[in-house]
């Protein structure tokens, strides 16, 4: 289910950053990698999280039809109001969310990536969280962490203590 970290999953979304580029580019403010495979030396599923930024979600059509024209699939269950979400692949290679600045998904993300990027004790013990409850997941989810509701919940409690650590360090350095 997890696997060692892969420079191959940078090149992964180097090469897909740049097709969705050329599918939505003049709406995109920002693109990132993010979730674990993002984070060199984490384990995680080896499904490459996208976040794109754009000024507004509102009309999800606009992005969504496009998308679809390269593999792209909309998931109306997994997406919010803060952002849309679609998959590629079968087995699923991409995680793609798309959000705006309004809401915090974006802020989020980023924080939480690179606070694990720079405090490596916070990455290893991240990981010995997923790989422990991993062991605590029936079979049946475990074809799909991505919809686990264990799974994201025993993550939880965890990534809210590195988000606050995060936003009060980006608070310190403006002092």
């Amino acid at each position: 289910m997890l696997e060692k970290y892969s420079v191959k999953w940078m090149e992964k979304y180097n090469k897909e950053a740049e097709v969705i580029k050329r599918i939505i580019g003049p709406d995109i403010i920002d693109i990132q990698h993010i979730g674990s495979t993002a984070i060199p030396g984490l384990s995680a599923k080896p499904i490459i999280d996208i976040a794109v930024l754009v000024s507004s979600i509102k009309d999800f059509s606009h992005f969504v039809e496009p998308l679809k024209k390269i593999g792209y699939s909309y998931k109306q269950d997994m997406s919010s109001a803060e952002r849309i979400f679609l998959r590629k692949g079968d087995p699923v290679e991409y995680h793609l969310s798309i959000a705006c600045p309004l809401h915090t998904y974006w802020e989020r993300q980023i924080l939480f990536r690179d606070y694990l990027k720079s405090h490596e004790n916070f990455l290893k013990e991240y990981e010995r969280l997923k790989i422990e409850t991993i062991n605590d997941i029936p079979k049946e989810e475990l074809k799909d962490l991505s919809r686990s509701k264990i799974y994201s919940s025993k993550k939880g409690p965890f990534i809210e203590k590195v988000l606050k650590l995060a936003r009060d360090s980006k608070k310190g350095l403006k002092c």
